[in-house]
């Protein structure tokens, strides 16, 4: 049995000096995300994180295992999504984690010097087995929420890219600009293709003018979303026109055999829209 509300309460009375002992251990010049920031509200938020971590934590020396760890997810996922956190590098977070893990083992070693005699070495053991495998649980399940929310704001980031990187610029006749710059890959291929077909058909447009002069290489798969792309407007009603192929693209186009022959081309942007 690991229990011993005797040992919980005593971390429990050294929770402030935890945290205070940690802070003022982390290396400012090596420091970096949220434990080199100067900022005293972050500074603040980062050191009453730290205290509730050790409310929690000394815990286990009182609950059965599984309802402790249930008691704990709230804390982790707080930090994991925590923005300062989230722009903090993993590795340096779980050295802290492990920096604290080693203050609880020395605080443990000084409530059993100070009750010699007292316990046996294999209750001594447990307690500091199951501290061990909390923090590898607690690590464990933090750097999952960490990755799993830092793929939720990457791919909300990339969609507001892609958002902005599909522009359908209306002209005067029911005419329209899209530019393509940039790098394409399959999931904004997929996004260009469904994007313009919708802005197309929402301004009326009648004549699609696709300017490649940013695009920066064209393979296989590009060039087939492109002429899906045309194949799909052309399904619509819309004209298109391309222009800006550069001549580094035009020889990969000639290379991987594809044949633009069919597709209304022009030199350049001021060239399509002066005709």
């Amino acid at each position: 049995m690991h229990r011993n509300p005797e040992l919980h309460q005593f971390l429990l009375s050294k929770a402030r000096n935890l945290t205070e002992e940690w802070y003022a251990a982390l290396d400012k010049s090596e420091a970096e995300g949220v434990y080199a920031s100067t900022d005293p509200d972050v500074i603040r938020k980062l050191k009453q994180q730290n205290f509730a971590f050790h409310e929690h934590l000394c815990e286990v020396y009182i609950k059965e295992e599984t309802a402790f760890f249930e008691d704990f997810i709230d804390w982790i996922m707080e930090v994991a999504t925590d923005t300062e956190h989230l722009n903090t590098p993993v590795h340096i977070i779980l050295g802290e984690f492990l920096n604290v893990q080693e203050q609880y083992l020395d605080y443990i070693d000084q409530f059993i010097h100070q009750h010699q005699d007292k316990y046996t070495y294999e209750e001594i053991t447990r307690w500091k087995r199951v501290l061990i495998k909390i923090f590898g649980q607690v690590m464990s399940k933090f750097v999952e929420e960490n990755h799993k929310f830092a793929q939720l704001k990457l791919k909300s980031q990339q969609e507001v890219i892609y958002e902005l990187s599909a522009p359908v610029i209306t002209f005067q006749n029911k005419k329209g600009l899209l530019p393509i710059i940039g790098a394409v890959d399959t999931a904004r291929a997929r996004h260009l293709l469904e994007k313009t077909l919708v802005q197309c058909a929402e301004k009326g447009i009648n004549h699609l003018f696709i300017d490649l002069s940013g695009l920066i290489i064209v393979d296989t798969m590009v060039a087939l979303q492109i002429f899906r792309l045309i194949d799909a407007l052309k399904l619509i009603g819309v004209k298109t026109t391309l222009s800006g192929i550069r001549p580094e693209v035009a020889v990969t186009s000639i290379q991987l055999g594809l044949d633009f022959n069919k597709l209304d081309i022009t030199g350049n942007l001021a060239q399509a829209l002066k005709e």
